[in-house]
C-alpha cells in the first residue's frame, strides 16, 4: 500500500513530509496518522507545516506504519537496541526488534556499533513497520576501524546515503557541538557522556577544526530531502549526571540546535530535538520551556531524564519518573532506558523491561494532558477490576503476559476464571466483594422502603 503512494509522488524532487505540508498537500501518511490519533487531518497537516510534530517516514521502508511525533499527538517511545563489538548478533537485533514492536515502542534506534553494521540494519528494518533511527557517526567511526582522524566529510555523506538508501527514517546528527563549547565541557564534573560527543570532541581537538557535521550541514539536508529522512539533532553534550544539569554547555549546544532547525526547516527536512540525560526533578520542567522557546517549539526527544545517579540496576525506573514529567510539561517523545543503563548491553528482556518502564510513563503523561481517549483503557480496567473480569483485566494491561503470570502463581488456572477476590486479600477481605454486598444491601433496603 505504502509503495503505491510513493510511486505517485516519485516524480517530486523532494519527497519530504514537511515539503507537502507546507504546499497544503495532505498525504496518506497524514491520513493514516491522524486516524490512528483521533485528529482531524488538517490538523496533522498544519502541525507538520508548523514544525511541530514530524512524521519520520523514508520512501524506502515500505513496510512503515506511519506515526507522529509531535505534541498534538500521543506521547511516543524509542527503544534502542543494537550489537557491540563484545556481543549480539543480527538474530538477537532482530529479536530486539520483535519485542521492541510487540510491548509498544513507536520507533526504533539501530545503535550497532559490531558485527556486519549494513547486515544488521538491513534485517531490523526489514522486520520493522515501525520507524527505524541510526547514529551514524557509529558506523562511519566502525568504517575507518575506529580511526577518528580518518573521517572525512566524503566518507560521511557516503555512509549518510547508504542508510538512507537503506530505509532509515531518522538520523541522530550531533551537529551542534562547536569548538567554542569546549572550554565550558572542561568545567563538568562528568565532562562529555555521548559517545557521538565524544567522538566530534576527538575529531575537533585533533585537526583544530569546526565539527564536520556542523560544517557539511547542507549537504545533509539534500539527502534527507531526497529519502524523506527526519534529523534528530543529538545533544553531545547532554548532562551524564545531576551536577552537570542545565549548564552553560548543554544549554550552549541547544542555542545552536535551534539555529540549525531553522535552517532544516528552511530546506524542507523534518527535525526532532533531542535533550538530556540526568537532571533534577526541579530542572525538568524549565527544560523543556528553554528546548521550546531556544528551537521554536520543535519537537523535543528526551533521553530520561534520569532523576537520581545511584539506581544503577533500576535506572528503567529512575528515568521512567524523569520522563513522565518531561511528557506532561511537552516532550513528545521518550527514549527508554533499561535496567542496564551504565552497566551493560541489553539484551530481548531488559528491552522489555525498559518499554514497559516507558509505556507507563508516556501513558500517565497523555492522561496528565488531557489528550484524547487516554483514559478510556483506564476506565475500563477499573470497570473488570470491579467486576472481577480477570480475562478483560490481562487483556487491558499494558503486558498482559506478565500480569497474567503473576495472577497465575497465586490461585490455580481452574480457579481464577470465576474468583471473585485475589490472593492479596482473599475471599472474606476483597474490599471490592464488600463494597458490592453493601451496594446490594443498600439497594434492598430502597425497594423496601
Amino acid at each position: 500500500m505504502r509503495k503505491e503512494w510513493i510511486q505517485r509522488r516519485s516524480a517530486d524532487s523532494i519527497k519530504t513530509q514537511l515539503h507537502y505540508a507546507k504546499r497544503g498537500i495532505i498525504t496518506e501518511e497524514m491520513e493514516s496518522v491522524a486516524n490512528i490519533e483521533g485528529l482531524n487531518a488538517e490538523t496533522i497537516r498544519s502541525e507538520i507545516a508548523k514544525g511541530r510534530l514530524i512524521l519520520p517516514a523514508n520512501i524506502k521502508h515500505h513496510a512503515l506504519v506511519p506515526m507522529g511525533i509531535g505534541i498534538a499527538t500521543k506521547t511516543k517511545i524509542n527503544s534502542n537496541i543494537g550489537s557491540s563489538s563484545l556481543a549480539s548478533s543480527i538474530d538477537e537485533e532482530i529479536q530486539k526488534t520483535l519485542v521492541s514492536i510487540k510491548y509498544g515502542a513507536d520507533t526504533i534506534m539501530d545503535l550497532s556499533t559490531g558485527g556486519d553494521l549494513d547486515a544488521i540494519r538491513s534485517a531490523v528494518i526489514e522486520n520493522s513497520t515501525v520507524p527505524i533511527g541510526t547514529v551514524p557517526i557509529y558506523q562511519i567511526l566502525h568504517d575507518v576501524r575506529g580511526d577518528v582522524t580518518k573521517l572525512n566529510k566524503d566518507i560521511m555523506l557516503e555512509i549518510l546515503e547508504r542508510q538512507a538508501q537503506q530505509g532509515v527514517s531518522y538520523f541522530t546528527i550531533h551537529c551542534g557541538f562547536l569548538l567554542e563549547h569546549m572550554p565550558k565541557v572542561a568545567k563538568r564534573k562528568m565532562g562529555i557522556v555521548s559517545r557521538g560527543g565524544s567522538l566530534m570532541a576527538s575529531y575537533m581537538l585533533h585537526y583544530h577544526q569546526e565539527n564536520p557535521f556542523y560544517e557539511a550541514y547542507d549537504e545533509i539536508l539534500k539527502i534527507c530531502q531526497k529519502y524523506d529522512v527526519s534529523l534528530s539533532l543529538g545533544d553531545s553534550l547532554r548532562p551524564g549526571c545531576l551536577a552537570d544539569a542545565s549548564d552553560e554547555a548543554q544549554l550552549g549546544e541547544l542555542a545552536v540546535l535551534g539555529e540549525l532547525t531553522k535552517r532544516a526547516w528552511e530546506k524542507d527536512v523534518q527535525v526532532m530535538v533531542e535533550g538530556p540525560g540526568h537532571v533534577p526533578m526541579n530542572q525538568i520542567e524549565r527544560n523543556v520551556e528553554l528546548q521550546k522557546e531556544l528551537c521554536h517549539e520543535a519537537p523535543f526527544y528526551v533521553l530520561g531524564p534520569l532523576v537520581t545517579d545511584i539506581a544503577a540496576g533500576y535506572d528503567h525506573i529512575a528515568s521512567a519518573i524523569g520522563a513522565a514529567i518531561a511528557a506532561w510539561k511537552g516532550v513528545a517523545m521518550l527514549c527508554y532506558v533499561t535496567p542496564k543503563e551504565h552497566l551493560g548491553l541489553p539484551n530481548a528482556a531488559d528491552v522489555r523491561e525498559g518499554i514497559l518502564a516507558y509505556k507507563i510513563a508516556a501513558h500517565a503523561a497523555d492522561i496528565a494532558r488531557g489528550r484524547i481517549n487516554a483514559r478510556l483503557r483506564d476506565d475500563a480496567m477499573s470497570d473488570a477490576r470491579y467486576n472481577f473480569d480477570w480475562n478483560r483485566q490481562f487483556a487491558l494491561a499494558l503486558d498482559p503476559e506478565r500480569a497474567k503470570e503473576y495472577h497465575d502463581q497465586s490461585l490455580p488456572q481452574e480457579v481464577f476464571k470465576e474468583a471473585k477476590f485475589c490472593s492479596m486479600c482473599g475471599p472474606k477481605f476483597c474490599s471490592y466483594k464488600i463494597s458490592q454486598d453493601i451496594q446490594n444491601m443498600m439497594e434492598q433496603e430502597s425497594i423496601t422502603a
